[in-house]
């Protein structure tokens, strides 16, 4: 255990476990986050087939994609230093607006050139709501509590994620595909009432400020948040490239959507199992330590996708994945709430949703690149590679920066 850890235990010790409001506030950010999500995600397999059905060619759908990757990446920064200086709330209020609107403006949308636009919005909403959530769950809890609370705030994010696809296939099968998106719309404005009736207002929210050790306020200068970024980058260009590419390699294997869809939940399910127990942990533990070998596994899952060659094997792979994830990202979400000074926390977070739009879009650009020029295996399995070596990085700058803590104090 660290000295950061040491300090985190006596702060409990002086503040005591999160009050009865504190709990509350925390299980009402949950629903609003499962609710927000779940509507979001019911788009995903729809998406594609409605721009389809208005004449839009695959190089377009990719482009409406990537739209919408990019307003979601880019824009969660400016909306976290927001959030910093005008309150959690308004942000909040403003994000769930701009996605309830997308997505009842998608049913008219009659070009893919429209639609990209739409899309734009709807991921401009998202980056407002995703860190600002997770300042929100952060700022109810004391330092001691946060990677539990943000174990529960995730584990329903991911369950909707989870869900919200097979929501939406469903609806689109009953409805219309073009009704599935006034299904999300409304459930993503009950998100917005909930925000309303449920969430305090600046100055009312959350547990006072830890009076914990005195954090840089730069960016750069601030190890320990940088290291937190490479290994959230890292992560996420392993997951990027098995959510990008593993349906072609699966299928190139033999499998049948059916299979490769019940590969995908064998990931979702064990992302989704281990993120509470590990939360819980994490409180207790290094939690670069932690991250570190969570990322190591995901690297090691990855690499194993290109060599697997059955849906046995692929499966195994999904689980070590998901699991690597549960692990890793647990404890980086929780790191870079505890290294950012309180009035900078919706900045980090903002930093931290934007690494993960990059991990993502990099892997996809780069990766499908190597594939073409080679195979599948060569491309998961470098892949793993470069995620391993990001994970190398990630535990050498954390380690550096916690030797440098030592040395100054």
């Amino acid at each position: 255990m660290n000295d950061t850890d040491n300090d985190i235990n006596d702060l409990a010790r002086e503040y005591g476990s999160p009050n009865h409001r504190q709990t509350i506030q925390v299980l009402a950010c949950c629903v609003i986050g499962f609710i927000c999500f779940l509507g979001a995600y019911m788009r995903i397999p729809v998406l594609p087939l409605l721009a389809s059905s208005i004449g839009a060619s695959t190089t377009q759908i990719g482009l409406i994609n990537a739209a919408f990757m990019l307003s979601a990446g880019v824009l969660a920064v400016p909306a976290g230093l927001l959030s910093d200086r005008l309150g959690i709330r308004p942000i909040l209020i403003t994000g769930l607006c701009l996605m309830s609107c997308a997505s009842l403006l998608i049913p008219f949308s009659n070009s893919a050139l429209l639609l990209a636009a739409v899309y734009l919005v709807f991921g401009m909403g998202l980056s407002a709501f995703t860190p600002t959530m997770m300042a929100s769950v952060a700022r109810a809890v004391p330092h001691s509590h946060v990677g539990r609370a943000y174990s529960w705030y995730t584990t329903a994010v991911y369950l909707a994620m989870t869900i919200g696809p097979a929501g939406g296939g469903w609806f689109g099968r009953v409805l219309g595909m073009r009704e599935v998106f006034f299904v999300s719309g409304g459930l993503i404005i009950l998100a917005l009432l909930a925000v309303l009736c449920f969430l305090p207002g600046r100055g009312e929210q959350g547990h006072a400020d830890d009076p914990a050790e005195q954090l840089p306020t730069g960016i750069l200068s601030n190890r320990r948040l940088m290291a937190a970024l490479i290994g959230t980058l890292g992560g996420c260009f392993g997951f990027g490239m098995f959510i990008s590419f593993l349906p072609l390699h699966a299928r190139a294997l033999g499998l049948n959507v059916g299979q490769i869809g019940i590969v995908f939940a064998a990931q979702a399910l064990m992302n989704v199992v281990l993120r509470i127990p590990f939360g819980h942990l994490s409180d207790r533990v290094d939690r670069g330590l932690m991250a570190g070998v969570g990322l190591a596994v995901c690297a090691l899952a990855v690499g194993a996708t290109g060599l697997a060659r059955g849906m046995v094997t692929l499966i195994a792979c999904a689980c070590l994945l998901g699991g690597g994830m549960g692990i890793c990202f647990t404890a980086l979400s929780s790191l870079v709430v505890l290294v950012m000074p309180p009035k900078q926390r919706g900045l980090g977070l903002g930093l931290y949703n934007s690494c993960i739009y990059l991990g993502m879009m990099l892997s996809s650009a780069t990766m499908g690149m190597v594939i073409k020029r080679s195979s599948f295996t060569t491309g998961f399995v470098s892949t793993g590679v470069v995620t391993f070596m990001m994970a190398g990085l990630f535990s050498y700058l954390y380690r550096d920066s916690m030797l440098s803590r030592k040395t100054e104090a």
